[in-house]
């Protein structure tokens, strides 16, 4: 299906704003989150009335209590599950998910992987910030292996999860991650999430000040994250450094690092992203892409077309109506063998 561009503002981002003081640590990644959700969401032209943000458990849940908007704050690992139900029930909502590292792939990592296998039409927001904040520096599915935690005194032995890998094994059609110290990014970013037809997944590298401050430093910081972060634009090459010298080619089916100027290299060779064909295998290799030998890819991985959940829902119950006499429960209720009973005088 094609991407939603019939859309104007018709709310402002003053509309989005609560009076109520923001409960997150002071210097949390997720103001620089929410203050761009605000700027981003009146962009896709949804009225105020008409958007909903579900969440689940941990310190990005309280997400519903900080923007003016219907909100529903669920259980642990379940905003996924209730979040399809309202947008199954009406389709005509703009229904966010906010979620943690945590919250969406741990307890809930099985109905993470299958709203995203359904292609629900809503958008998924994963504040990974590799560590849980809420209950105080234990050890996530995404912290990387070998650190030090409350619950890892000796270093975790587990390998984390790569949430692009889960949204690519589960045949998701949108697949983005961003950074929460580029507002400007994001904002791109969430809008394209907003307007895509299908689940839309955002994988926002968060800060967590208190319990894991500077997990993201080595491509967030001012000194390397040019040379350390990519960040992919459909039709676009893939460029970057802070030179902008730097690339990625197509080699034997995969991706490498070149360096434009040495080896005969040219801009010509540095390969162009191809975010929209579905048999793109490239699109496992970004997400898989990190630090030392590649740069983090950045910006829209994955978005590509696909046939929409409750669209396909919606027509099944059309096309059964038309062969049927049932109409409704009440013609359900009354149809078959049925009796009457009158009341009579003793």
């Amino acid at each position: 299906m094609k991407e939603n561009t019939d859309y104007a503002p018709v709310v402002q981002t003053q509309d989005f704003k609560l009076d109520s003081p923001v409960k997150w640590c002071a210097g949390c990644g997720a103001h620089a989150i929410l203050s761009t959700i605000r700027n981003s969401v009146p962009e896709t032209g949804v009225k105020k009335e008409n958007v909903v943000f579900v969440s689940g458990i941990g310190c990005s849940s309280r997400f519903p209590y900080y923007i003016n908007t219907y909100g529903f704050h669920s259980l642990h690992g379940r905003a996924a599950a209730i979040a399809s139900g309202i947008k199954v029930a009406n389709p005509e909502l703009s229904v966010w998910v906010v979620t943690g590292d945590g919250d969406s792939m741990a307890i809930g990592g099985n109905h993470f992987i299958h709203v995203i296998r359904r292609n629900i039409n809503l958008n998924i927001l994963i504040f990974n910030n590799r560590i849980y904040g809420l209950t105080k520096g234990q050890y996530s599915p995404t912290t990387p292996k070998g650190s030090v935690t409350k619950t890892s005194p000796e270093g975790s032995i587990e390998e984390p999860f790569n949430p692009g890998e889960l949204v690519m094994g589960s045949q998701g059609s949108f697949f983005a991650r961003v950074v929460d110290t580029d507002p400007k990014m994001m904002k791109e970013v969430f809008i394209k999430a907003a307007l895509h037809q299908g689940t839309s997944v955002v994988e926002v590298l968060q800060n967590c000040v208190i319990f894991n401050n500077d997990v993201h430093q080595n491509i967030t910081g001012k000194d390397v994250r040019d040379d350390h972060q990519i960040y992919l634009e459909h039709g676009k090459p893939m460029i970057f450094g802070k030179n902008r010298n730097k690339g990625l080619r197509h080699s034997c089916n995969r991706v490498e690092v070149v360096t434009i100027g040495e080896n005969g290299i040219t801009e010509k060779d540095i390969a162009i992203h191809d975010a929209v064909t579905p048999e793109n295998s490239l699109h496992y290799d970004l997400v898989r892409m990190g630090q030392p030998e590649y740069p983090v890819a950045m910006g829209i991985i994955r978005s590509v077309g696909s046939s929409v959940y409750e669209e396909m829902l919606y027509d099944q119950i059309s096309h059964s109506k038309e062969k049927t006499s049932i109409k409704c429960m009440d013609d359900l209720l009354k149809s078959g063998n049925t009796f009457e009973i009158n009341e009579t005088k003793a």
